[in-house]
């Protein structure tokens, strides 16, 4: 390894949340280390085509009204070679690869399908090279939110009520899984079981509404989960970091999420586009006993998943008590984003949070663990 690490950056991706990666790249490009570390920035663009992309570019990406930034497809193409000695990142001009840097690690900033969902994590296993975050079976669990339910109500934990739906479920006898909907309690919501930010998710207040949903979610994922939804909750999420080399996981300070909406969705406008519309409260004002249960569920759900690195868990909070409803393996890093925000809270800064992710992957035993 070089006297710096040179961390290898891959943002984008050909998932629904492409644009948030880009938004969490130029987030990341602003915090990390510059005295500790070199970058190389490889972007893959809808379709899949991976492409090196210069650190001002990236700097430059955010969200505005009217405007979602992309990764152009027609920059230079970027591969991956595994050498002798290591990994680099090369350009491919014609048939013949140029300006291959080696790389250490990777920090992967993918969203959804085809990066937080084991796929690259994968790649990266095969490649020998370390990287930040979970590992290919954990990352693969979370981002499935019916897999993730049941991992996590076979270790214990409280879930909410739900329904998963197949795509084989739904195409050979939807009026059975109409009717196993029935048990629930209206409004459901009805999201894409491997989606995130929201995206595809519809809530619904009446059964005549449920199918229409469906096939909404299914033109995300073809596997879609119904879940219950709570009267009276509060939404109140956390970070955690996991480092094999401490006795367990920290826990950020809780924040509350507060939606001014009259639907209190909190949907892909009301997390990145619409700021009137969000209030974020850190510390959560929680009793002290649910607060210290929230935290409990955080770490106990990433001990059960097998998480790596860092997350971000979501929790309802009830008259009835504290459940769990989503662990997210690549948390977003945007300017709005909850995860620096609560770790910023809890001491840790931005830049010093995004190194400690890369010096725990990078002291993190390769191969089976």
């Amino acid at each position: 390894m070089a006297s710096k690490p040179r961390v290898l950056v891959v943002f984008g991706g050909d998932s629904p949340e492409h644009e948030i990666s880009c938004v969490t790249a130029a987030g990341v490009a602003s915090a990390i280390d510059p005295g500790r570390y070199d970058t190389c920035w490889v972007g893959i663009a809808r379709g899949g085509a991976w492409v090196s992309v210069d650190e001002d570019t990236v700097r430059s990406y955010r969200i505005a009204p009217g405007l979602l930034p992309a990764v152009d497809p027609g920059l230079p193409s970027a591969l991956l070679v595994r050498r002798p000695g290591g990994v680099e990142v090369a350009q491919l001009d014609g048939e013949r690869l140029t300006g291959a840097v080696p790389v250490d690690i990777a920090l992967i900033l993918l969203h959804g399908p085809y990066g937080e969902d084991g796929t690259i994590q994968g790649l990266f296993e095969m490649h020998g090279l370390p990287y930040v975050g979970a590992g290919v079976f954990s990352s693969a669990a979370c981002q499935d939110k019916i897999a993730m339910n049941l991992i996590l109500a076979a270790a214990g934990l409280p879930v909410g009520p739900y329904i998963g739906i197949s795509d084989a479920d739904w195409r050979w006898d939807r009026q059975a899984v109409l009717a196993k909907a029935a048990a629930l309690v209206y409004p459901l919501f009805v999201k894409p079981a491997r989606g995130g930010s929201s995206i595809g998710i519809s809530r619904v207040e009446a059964q005549a509404d449920l199918a229409a949903a469906i096939e909404t979610a299914r033109r995300h994922d073809p596997n879609v989960i119904v879940e219950q939804g709570f009267t009276d909750m509060r939404e109140v999420e956390c970070g955690v970091l996991v480092d094999r080399r401490e006795a367990a996981p920290a826990v950020s300070a809780l924040g509350e999420i507060r939606v001014n909406k009259v639907d209190k969705f909190y949907d892909f406008e009301a997390k990145y586009l619409a700021e009137e519309q969000v209030d974020l409260v850190i510390p959560a004002p929680l009793e002290p006993d649910l607060a210290r249960e929230a935290v409990r569920l955080a770490a106990a759900a990433c001990q059960a998943l097998g998480v790596e690195g860092l997350a971000r868990v979501d929790t309802f909070v009830t008259a009835a008590g504290v459940y769990i409803n989503e662990v997210n393996t690549m948390p977003g890093f945007t300017p709005r984003s909850l995860f620096p925000r609560v770790w910023a809270a809890s001491g840790l800064a931005y830049t010093d949070l995004v190194t400690r992710l890369i010096e725990e992957a990078l002291a993190r035993p390769q191969g089976l663990r």
